[in-house]
């Protein structure tokens, strides 16, 4: 168990690292020819030159202004002036939002801290339980749990003190909670009123389609919404299973670039050709001229893209039963989106479809009615990865104590029993094994949420985020805490009659808040300087401009901004969200800690949002209900463990006054979810109209169909020379619309005879547009 002494090396190395990576980051970015890397947004919205350009030839890569140097950590200042409002424009509203995030952690849990420290610190210091226990029933303790819950005897009306914070906490977080939750709809809802005109807002995705005999999926859409949206159809765009396509082009890429490589490495010698072997890594096999043999892949590769096009374009079975519909109004697709189109709910079902950008074309092409059972596996297969995953954390979690490693490697006995190598384990190496063990984790879940069909990458990452989120909950949060209270307490358990063993867990569940100390030093303070130095897209990008790039284009496709990450960044935030409540009336020695993460975390991020992240797509905060949702139920979890504790501490009067608390919590959630979340999940008819009133103002001889017209075919087919045919078999219109009767019979699909008036309705003459 980690001690003061450990706890103290285990800052000291952080804090080390930290500094050091801030240190080489500021060496880093003043250098020229890494301008590119660490101001990669700038460049890509064409406000930023290269300062490689001009100067002397040795300024071109080097900066030789010495004073810049001594104000290596001026970026942080810099960071937090440019305001709110023209953040958001610069960088969009998800990632403001995503910033809000911490600075949420920090409204929620700085006064949290102050009254903890002030009331509960010295109400569970002025005990001796511990050290009594230690000599009486063999309990392992250190300095740092003296100042927890555990420190308090059994039947003491100190407890009270602890019920009064726990309300106080939750008072305040609720609090917090809400403001921040009618601030960011409000900030939504003014976001979408002022945003610039995008595809999305007209564009509904239709899906599952009914197979029809006389006519295909494109007539089928058309005359569908001709006749039931007659006065606001607009066009529509049927959507192609092009994934063959995609990967054919995809390989094309890579071609391409090696193709590019050999032909600058050869130009900067030509004295002889280049030859390369075509085994396996290129390590034996045949012997063939680079250059050759990738113009003639790339040549063949090519033939089957044009084959393949032309299948994707004139074969009825590429085409899936769901379409991009636009409509003329934003109030004409808000109703669409959000109302059931005909009496089967099954059918015809309609959403909002994602901006182009997000839109993740690959799960287009799965059919919908095998949604169901794929995310049934999913389901599945997640359950035995969390509850299997267990099992690995807690073997990697036994290697990293001094026990461990003496077990697994006695030779290291002698080392491992130096008094800092000690501290230096304890207080370092469990927290570094855990992040190490996890770094995969992101990758999986992913693959997970694409295996399930979701169409959009926003909700890719919202579900690879929630399923992150409970891996970390029961294998981060809960394995830890109980494996490792039952694993530090063996001996007792051991030694003691089996009605003593609940308050021993009771006891030594505080205890593992020195871990979890451990953890947020590692993970949040040296793992959050880290990802400021950006080191993997440094690398790659020096790579790829030495072998790589002709052309300013090439150089430009050579950075890789990244995004926010939400399916990676929010799961960590809420875990900390959870240990921060969790142990704010148990041990608040935690809070320090926690606070200081938020604090970095906020400076780092909208430093990397500001200056280098280039988010993929904008949801306009579409996830804030999901955090909302995740810090309400850190908050009821919290609660309960907390009477879970007390009931363990015989504090048999005071532990049912917590019982209104999870009760009053879950009220309160229900409360915003009613008031707040509908800003999120509808759009308001009246702020549509609204606006398509001042567009029509404001432009009243918009060509809106040439606007939408190309904006949701699949991107395989965009830049092409043959577009224009493409577009016409895909179901594009024309600027002038052929009338054409529809294919359907007369009397095939209409209803009964109605029982009211004894008349079955009336064939419809359908009339639409060719496509």
């Amino acid at each position: 168990m980690a001690t003061l002494q450990d706890i103290g090396v285990s800052a000291g190395i952080n804090i080390l690292s930290a500094f050091v990576f801030f240190i080489i980051f500021a060496v880093l970015r003043l250098q020229p020819f890494n301008d590119r890397v660490y101001f990669s947004k700038w460049y890509l919205k064409g406000l930023r030159s290269s300062p490689a350009r001009g100067g002397a030839f040795a300024q071109r890569f080097v900066n030789l202004d010495f004073r810049s140097y001594m104000k290596f950590l001026n970026w942080m200042p810099e960071a937090l002036k440019m305001p709110e409002p023209e953040l958001i424009d610069h960088a969009g509203l998800d990632s403001v939002v995503y910033l809000r995030i911490y600075w949420l952690g920090l409204k929620i849990f700085a006064p949290i801290a102050v009254l903890a420290w002030a009331v509960l610190v010295p109400v569970n210091w002025t005990n001796n339980t511990l050290e009594m226990a230690k000599h009486l029933r063999n309990v392992t303790s250190s300095d740092i749990d003296k100042l927890s819950v555990s420190n308090i005897p059994e039947y003491s009306v100190r407890f009270w003190t602890h019920i009064v914070m726990a309300y106080a906490f939750t008072i305040w977080t609720c609090y917090v909670l809400m403001k921040e939750y009618e601030t960011i709809a409000n900030m939504r809802l003014q976001f979408v009123a002022s945003e610039a005109r995008r595809p999305d807002q007209f564009t509904v995705l239709v899906r599952n389609v009914p197979p029809d005999a006389d006519e295909s999926v494109s007539e089928l859409v058309e005359h569908f919404f001709l006749v039931n949206h007659p006065d606001n159809y607009l066009t529509h765009q049927v959507v192609c299973n092009a994934n063959k396509l995609a990967d054919l082009v995809k390989e094309k890429k890579k071609l391409q670039n090696w193709l590019d490589y050999y032909q600058l490495k050869y130009a900067r010698n030509n004295t002889q050709r280049i030859v390369v072997k075509l085994g396996f890594l290129g390590l034996w096999g045949k012997k063939v001229d680079a250059i050759e043999h990738y113009i003639a892949e790339i040549d063949k590769i090519s033939k089957e893209i044009g084959k393949e096009r032309e299948e994707v374009v004139n074969d009825p079975k590429s085409i899936m039963p769901a379409a991009f519909v636009s409509f003329k109004t934003r109030w004409a697709a808000a109703v669409c989106a959000q109302t059931q189109q005909t009496r089967n709910p099954t059918q015809w079902l309609t959403e909002w479809a994602p901006e182009p950008r997000d839109v993740y074309w690959s799960n287009l092409a799965i059919p919908y009615v095998s949604l169901t059972v794929r995310r049934l596996i999913m389901h599945v297969a997640f359950f035995f990865l969390t509850f299997f995953f267990i099992i690995p954390i807690a073997f990697v979690q036994s290697l990293a104590t001094i026990e461990g490693i003496e077990k697994a490697a006695p030779f290291l006995k002698v080392i491992v029993e130096d008094k800092f190598m000690k501290s230096v384990i304890q207080g370092f190496l469990p927290g570094i094994a855990l992040k190490l063990f996890l770094a995969f984790l992101p990758s999986i879940l992913m693959i997970m949420s694409k295996f399930e069909g979701f169409t959009s990458i926003s909700s890719l990452e919202r579900r690879s985020a929630f399923r992150y989120y409970i891996f970390n909950l029961v294998n981060v949060f809960l394995a830890s805490v109980i494996t490792g209270a039952a694993f530090e307490q063996l001996n007792s358990f051991l030694n003691q009659s089996p009605n003593q063993i609940p308050k021993t867990i009771g006891v030594a569940i505080p205890m593992k808040a020195t871990f979890f100390i451990t953890y947020i030093m590692v993970d949040g303070w040296a793992g959050v300087a880290g990802e400021i130095l950006m080191l993997k897209p440094l690398i790659m990008f020096h790579l790829k401009n030495a072998f790589l790039v002709k052309t300013e284009k090439d150089r430009e496709e050579a950075m890789d901004p990244g995004s926010i990450g939400f399916n990676t960044g929010e799961p960590r935030i809420q875990l900390y969200f959870l240990l921060g409540l969790v142990y704010a009336p148990v041990t608040p020695m935690l809070l320090p800690f926690i606070l200081v993460f938020f604090a970095l975390a906020y400076i780092v991020y909208r430093h990397q949002i500001i200056n280098v992240y280039n988010q993929e797509y904008e949801s306009a905060a579409a996830f804030w209900p999901d955090v909302h949702g995740r810090v309400i139920a850190a908050l009821v979890i919290s609660q309960l463990l907390l009477m879970g504790l007390l009931g363990t501490k015989h504090a048999a009067l005071a532990a049912p006054f917590l019982i209104a608390l999870p009760v009053l919590t879950i009220g309160f959630h229900h409360f915003c979810k009613g008031r707040y979340e509908p800003a999120f999940i509808r759009y308001p008819l009246q702020e549509a109209m609204m606006k398509d009133t001042l567009e029509t103002a404001r432009e009243p001889n918009l060509n809106l169909k040439g606007y939408l017209q190309n904006a949701y075919i699949h991107p395989v087919f965009k830049g092409d020379e043959d577009d224009d045919d493409i577009d016409d078999k895909l179901g594009k219109f024309e600027d002038e619309a052929i009338i054409v009767p529809t294919k359907r019979q007369s009397r095939r699909n209409t209803p009964a005879p109605s029982r009211i008036s004894g008349e079955s309705s009336p064939s419809l003459p359908f009339s639409g547009k060719l496509v």
